[in-house]
This record gives structure tokens, sequence and C-alpha cells, in this order.
């Protein structure tokens, strides 16, 4: 027999404009959904920094295999303007330690696409607290008590981090940081005189400017907040945009880095529409939550974080992802080297949507799993 339940787990506020943020300030909590099976001993926790985990697609099957499974929502569920990397972890660990009070003897973190660098970052400071301050340089309240250690951490479809995917993702090409339609013809990813197929000449230039864009939009950041902070006033964040965040080659030219995805495509649709949408990846931020998030001086970055864990890793590649690659599952397997058990869910789509048959595999993976920790 298998319950379904809804869960309210009270949490620090700890930054400025928590209401922002999603925390009701009265009573700050997050919100989760719990399925739990008679007897289970084992327990899982599923979360993304901002996505709606609370109806995901493993929450029941992995239930009816016998692994509790919480689904949890972070303060920053369906806005990251504000987004802090370091709260987001320290909901996580509310969700850890809920979960270690229902009595579980086990408790696994399972990173599913973004939820992978955050479950790495997680891990990573809970079993050797380094954080004090925010990459914006405000302080930050941990605690060890806010992050007890997880027992081992599943990685599907797994995202390397915010700030990777910013690197890779945000288009070089953009001219004028202000207006999103001017673009370098030679740096364009969509200008047919350049591919696809991409030289390896051009690519070097692309990922070189790709780089230098995202570091470039770093320092202006600083320099504005520094701007800010100056003030008498006491303004302490702001808001920008950042135009065309979605422009990876390997989304038109399925040569780099092959596997069996679908040539243009991503995981929201079309690449050429979802870089100019209104809405997409990274599109608005704040300094503060830029930093934090999407900078190269982001602490998210997922790989670098798993290396510094003890604790067994499974890795979970599905093999048609638009967005996550062979040598993203390649990185992440060298960080866990000597702890790390790998699948292939051949032609598993990022979301495995439509593919029921595959989310049994990946639950039966993940249960296998859990009952070896």
């Amino acid at each position: 027999m298998m319950t379904l339940e809804l869960v309210v787990i009270d949490v620090r506020p700890g930054a400025a404009m928590e209401s922002q943020s999603g925390l009701q300030m009265l009573r700050p909590r997050i919100y989760g959904a719990f399925a739990r099976p008679a007897g289970a001993r084992t327990a899982a926790l599923i979360m993304h920094p901002t996505s709606n985990f609370m109806g995901h697609y493993l929450l029941t099957p992995l239930a009816a295999r016998g692994i509790a499974t919480l689904a949890l929502n972070s303060r920053y569920m369906g806005n990251d303007a504000v987004l802090l990397l370091e709260r987001v972890i320290q909901d996580m660990g509310a969700g850890v330690a809920w979960l270690r009070r229902q009595g579980f003897d086990r408790v696994a973190l399972i990173g599913n696409s973004g939820g992978a660098a955050l479950s790495a970052f997680y891990q990573a400071q809970a079993e050797n607290l380094t954080i004090t301050d925010t990459p914006a340089g405000d302080p930050v309240d941990l605690r060890p008590d806010d992050l007890p250690p997880a027992d081992g951490i599943v990685l599907a479809a797994a995202h390397l981090g915010r700030s990777r995917l910013m690197d890779t993702w945000i288009d070089p090409a953009v001219v004028d940081e202000h207006d999103p339609m001017p673009s370098c013809a030679q740096l364009d990813m969509f200008n047919p005189d350049n591919g696809p197929p991409y030289s390896a000449a051009f690519l070097e230039r692309y990922r070189t400017a790709q780089r230098a864009r995202n570091a470039g939009i770093e320092a202006w950041a600083r320099d504005r907040l520094s701007q800010l902070r100056a003030r008498a006033d006491g303004m302490r964040d702001e808001a920008f945009v950042i135009h065309r965040t979605l422009a990876d080659p390997r989304c038109l030219d399925p040569s780099i880095d092959p596997n069996d995805r679908i040539p243009g495509t991503t995981v929201w649709g079309p690449p050429h529409a979802q870089n100019y949408a209104a809405n997409s990846m990274g599109r608005y931020t704040s300094l503060t939550g830029y930093l934090s998030q999407w900078s190269p001086s982001s602490r998210g970055d997922g790989p670098a974080n798993l290396a510094r864990t003890r604790v067994p890793v499974l890795l979970l590649e599905y093999t048609a992802d638009p967005s996550v690659f062979p040598s993203d599952n390649a990185t992440w397997a060298e960080a866990a080297k000597g702890r790390v058990e790998r699948h292939a869910i051949k032609g598993g789509n990022h979301y495995l949507s439509g593919q029921p048959h595959l989310v049994d595999a990946v639950a039966d993976h993940i249960a296998g799993w859990c009952n070896r920790l």
C-alpha cells in the first residue's frame, strides 16, 4: 500500500527580498509531494532549483518499487530571477532533514536535469561546509545541521550546472546587450554560411566567444553591483535581461557530440525560436542571482562539486537527449571515478516524454541501486 501526501516544511529565509522568491514571510515554508510505500526504509529526494517537481515522473514509480519519494520544490519554484544557489541547498537540506525525521535509514538524492548539479553542490557542502557568503559577497548563515548528508546521488539527464550551460548555450553573435536583433554574421550559428556542419575552426572561435560574452556580463554585473552598493539609499540589487541564451551548435549539428537526438531540437522547441524568445534560459535575472547561478563565479559547477563528495553515484544517460550530450556524461563519470555505476537509457529524451517503458526502466535502475546503498 502507498500513500501520497502534501508535505509542508518550514525553512529559514535568510536573504533580502525573500518575498520575491516565493516564500510567505509570516511563515517561511516550502512544499513537496511525498509518496510513502508501507515498510519503506530507503527514501529518495527529487528537487530542481526552480522547476515544479511535485508531479515528477518518478514520484509514484519509485514508490511502487518500495522507495519512499519526496518531490520537493525550492523557495524559487517558477521564478529564478533572484535565485541564490546558496539558499536552494538550504531548502534541499530541509528536505533531507525531514526524511531523516521520518526514520528512513538511507536517503538518496535524485539529480534530474538541473537538479543534478544542485544535488552535487548540496552533497559537497553537506560533507564539508565551506560557504560563508554568496558570489556577490552577501553573508549566508549556513550551519552544518542545515545540510545533513545524503547516502548517494543519482544523476539522470544531468546538466553540468547553470554556469556551464550559460557558457555553452549563450549566443556569442550578440553585438549589443540591450538589443537582441543585431548579430555578428561571422559568429552566428544560424547563418547558413557558417553551417551546419560547423568546421572545427568555427567551433573554436564560437566557444571562445561564448565564454568571453559570459565573462563580460559578469564584469559588468560586478561593476554595477559596486555602483549600487556605494549609494547612500541602500540599493543592494537590480534586475536585467540576458538576450539570446540558447545557441549551442550541437542543437543543429548532430555530428558534434553525437547521440540519438533529433537534429534541430532543444528541450523547449526549435533553437532559433527559443534563442530569441521572450522567456528562455537565464533570460530574466538580477545581479546577485546571475552571479550565483549563471556566472563563471557560480559555485554550482556539478562535476567539480561531485568530485568533492564521497558517496556512491548512479549515472543514467538518456541517449536521445537534445541538451545533455555524451561528453557531459563522460565528465560526470570522470568526477565520480571509482564509485559510479553507469547505464544508458536507449532512446530516452530529456523528459522521457511519451516513453512510459523508459520511465519504468529508469525506476528499476534507481530502486535496485538504492536498495544496495
